[in-house]
């Protein structure tokens, strides 16, 4: 996913430039063996855009609307490249840069063709920034420490995108057929409990009982 972002910033940058766009990293032996101008994009950094985060899984259904399976959100990432340019003169690298900004500011979205095919069934646009200050935590004079070479000027890139290997569940079939066992009380299924029978109850009736008494007595 990461080198077709590589590739769409590509597309864009191309035009400003007659020579090359490169990612590698822009350290002293790279610039040295420069031999054209060159836009350089290199990715510095990449880092979770959490506020983007979603909870649950979603279903994926059929033709029919059946959930075939089940699949946990992307996680989006924020790449951002230092596009710096590089000439024999700083006046044409100005003018590099300066060419560069004209292509990348109006593309707030990149959408369309510049999206990667593997993020087009999450998404049709990608978020991009065009030097937009960055967080506190990173420093650009620290990146150019870290890759032994001056202080150059730079434009910071930061292209939003999702990651689209996600897990994914696979469902049960759907149920097509069952049965229904009525319980009671005590979980004994209706059908299985035995009955119980009961016995007639035989009543005297009064006169009977009276003559029984009245035999006696004689």
């Amino acid at each position: 996913m990461i080198h077709e972002i590589d590739e769409a910033l590509r597309g864009l940058l191309a035009p400003a430039v007659t020579g090359d766009v490169a990612f590698e990293a822009p350290t002293r032996d790279w610039a040295a063996r420069r031999n054209a101008p060159t836009l350089n994009a290199y990715l510095y950094d990449i880092r979770e855009d959490v506020a983007r985060r979603e909870r649950g899984a979603y279903a994926e259904r059929d033709a029919q609307g059946i959930v075939t399976r089940r699949r946990q959100p992307p996680r989006w990432f924020r790449l951002s490249y230092l596009v710096t340019a590089w000439t024999s003169r700083p006046e044409d690298e100005h003018r590099l840069l300066s060419g560069a900004m004209a292509l990348l500011l109006p593309h707030e979205m990149l959408s369309g063709a510049a999206v990667p095919e593997s993020v087009r069934p999450i998404t049709t646009s990608l978020p991009l920034s065009v030097a937009v200050p960055p967080a506190e935590s990173r420093s650009l004079a620290d990146i150019w420490s870290a890759l032994g070479g001056e202080l150059k000027p730079s434009l910071d890139v930061v292209i939003t995108t999702p990651f689209p290997v996600t897990p994914v569940y696979e469902v049960a079939p759907p149920v097509i057929e069952g049965e229904i066992v009525v319980r009671g009380t005590d979980g004994v299924p209706a059908g299985s409990r035995p009955r119980m029978m009961r016995r007639p109850v035989v009543e005297e009736t009064a006169g009977t009982a009276s003559g029984s008494k009245g035999g006696d007595r004689a």
